[in-house]
């Protein structure tokens, strides 16, 4: 436990963070890259180009330091860099660097207000968060080693089949080289996925999304291929590999799942967010064909509509499953022209006790769900998955 002296002067400090904005963030990434760069090898460094990794750190150490005497209003928050940690397989002796990074940024870019008093009441205060996150990524690291089908590290699979579904989306299946079984991923879920892309310095691992249903044999990812504002380093050397290559993954990790509900459930999802979606919408229909389900979509246009074929026949064969979708170019082929206007459906949505899950691009999912509270849905009932490093709606 904090002691009283050293909560005080962690709060005290929330100003000067506030003050000084991301350059404290910008700061550390640049001192620790410099000081330690094969951390080069886990950090996304996409992300750090656009600034994304930077806001992120900084808004969870001002959240930090604000709420430092009442940790509990950010276990969901913590929960999921846990998750997201173990995907990307960090580990405690990753901390002290970290740690040393940071105290080291405030040094100096704060000299004089970074007194020892103030230098000692962080040093407790990382630590007690490093402690935190240590502890829980060991619970999540034991449970997916342990787990029927589960690994430590990483694990070779070979790409077993390659669909496109889309103009830019396209799914990978991927199978085990060892031939044995794969551990039971919760619908929502996500897998790291680790590979070195000819010519890239640095190994990278990304985040994708598992879009079908466990089956205990294979995975399955939907990647697009991102062109803008340049092309994404990953995903198109992913669009590249053929059937028969081999990636690595670490284990299913990520927060955002279906809860054990028999509520109505409502999928909203935009572009590439349906990834998620699809493994949801699967074990729905296959744990309880007849709950009420409503999947709503928005993309660009039909050539960018994913799984649409698909979607019609699970609609078709399925009376409980309703599918609204938005082309933003077009209505050729969709419900609805524009933006993912909800007053427009608002008779249908289970809006007082239906559970809503969200993915899809950041702007998007704050503006659903800022119709959604509008509507009168309880904030407790919608979940979203943000892509990258995570912000709050």
């Amino acid at each position: 436990m904090l002691s009283d002296k050293t909560i005080e002067i962690v709060k005290s400090t929330v100003p000067l963070l506030a003050q000084a904005g991301t350059v404290v963030t910008d700061h550390f990434y640049k001192r620790l890259f410099s000081h330690n760069p094969e951390l080069k090898n886990i950090f996304n460094m996409s992300n750090q180009n656009t600034g994304r990794q930077q806001f992120a750190l900084f808004n969870a150490l001002a959240a930090y330091a604000q709420n430092i005497d009442n940790l509990a209003v950010l276990k969901e928050a913590l929960a999921r860099i846990n998750h997201k940690h173990t995907s990307l397989n960090i580990l405690p002796e990753h901390y002290p660097i970290v740690g040393a990074h940071l105290i080291g940024t405030l040094k100096e870019l704060i000299p004089e207000q970074f007194t020892p008093d103030v230098e000692y009441a962080w040093r407790e205060a990382y630590t007690l968060l490093a402690d935190i996150c240590i502890t829980e990524e060991a619970a999540l690291y034991e449970h997916s080693k342990n787990k029927h089908g589960g690994w430590a590290g990483t694990r070779q699979f070979e790409i077993t089949n390659k669909q496109v579904e889309s103009a830019l989306v396209t799914s990978f299946t991927l199978t085990p080289i060892d031939g044995k079984a794969v551990i039971t991923h919760k619908p929502g879920q996500y897998l790291g996925v680790k590979v070195k892309p000819a010519g890239a310095e640095y190994e990278e691992i990304r985040q994708y999304s598992i879009s079908q249903k466990a089956n205990g044999k294979n995975y399955r990812i939907s990647v697009k291929k991102e062109l803008q504002p340049k092309p994404g380093m990953v995903s198109n050397y992913l669009h590249s590999l053929a059937q028969g290559d081999v990636v690595e993954l670490y284990p299913p990790a990520g927060d955002f799942f279906l809860r054990n509900s028999k509520n109505p459930a409502v999928l909203i999802s935009a572009g590439v967010g349906q990834t998620p979606m699809l493994a949801m919408l699967e074990t729905l229909l296959s744990d309880n064909p007849k709950q009420n389900i409503m999947y709503l979509h928005a993309c660009e246009n039909a050539q960018q509509h994913s799984f649409a074929h698909y979607l019609n026949e699970l609609s078709a064969a399925y009376n409980s499953l309703q599918t609204i979708t938005w082309f933003n170019q077009s209505s050729d082929r969709a419900d609805f022209t524009g933006l993912m206007d909800l007053a427009a459906i608002k008779t249908q949505l289970p809006l007082t006790n239906g559970d809503f899950y969200l993915c899809g691009p950041a702007g998007f999912m704050a503006f659903v769900k800022s119709q959604l509270l509008a509507l009168g849905v309880k904030n407790e009932h919608i979940h979203y998955e943000v892509f990258g490093p995570h912000q709050d709606l």
